[in-house]
């Protein structure tokens, strides 16, 4: 693999030759990881698709994610983005998801949870989870990015580890 090549193409290829799966669940980057994702040639081998839930009720309905864990932590956390990647994990089948959620901006920061935090999960095998904290500068494309590119970057860590 070249480590010079675009996480994405370095993480299709962990995965390709693996035989793993993966799929996502997505607030703040709106289905950007998917996107980049799928940008990749033969991905379709390894990726089962994704869930863009943007709005509470979906990461209710569709990820499973509590009631309580939303009221008592928000939709930008921990927790949250833990249970979005389970979620997403069961609901579509595969060897790992990945999530992530935050505050993309340019409005809807606070003094705890400003503009540029997301939470990303990974959910693998056994439920493994792995969760990371980020908080990004720059405008709401920025940021989307920025984001999009730290869970890439976590999830290919950690099939590398």
């Amino acid at each position: 693999m070249n480590p010079s090549a675009a996480p994405e193409m370095l993480l299709g290829e962990a995965l390709r030759t693996r035989g793993r799966t993966i799929s996502t669940a997505e607030s703040c980057t709106g289905g950007l990881v998917l996107h980049r994702l799928t940008n990749v040639p033969g991905s379709s081998a390894w990726v089962m698709g994704g869930v863009v839930a943007y709005d509470n009720r979906i990461k209710r309905d569709l990820l499973q994610v509590r009631e309580t864990t939303l009221l008592r932590h928000g939709a930008v956390s921990e927790e949250t983005a833990r249970e979005m990647a389970l979620g997403a994990r069961r609901l579509l089948g595969t060897d790992f998801a990945i999530s992530i959620t935050g505050i993309a901006g340019p409005g809807g920061g606070t003094a705890e949870k400003p503009v540029g935090l997301t939470w990303m999960a990974l959910a693998g095998p056994d439920d493994l989870l792995l969760s990371e904290q980020r908080i990004h500068d720059g405008g709401r494309l920025d940021i989307k990015s920025a984001s999009a590119d730290a869970a890439l970057t976590m999830i290919l860590d950690s099939l590398n580890a």
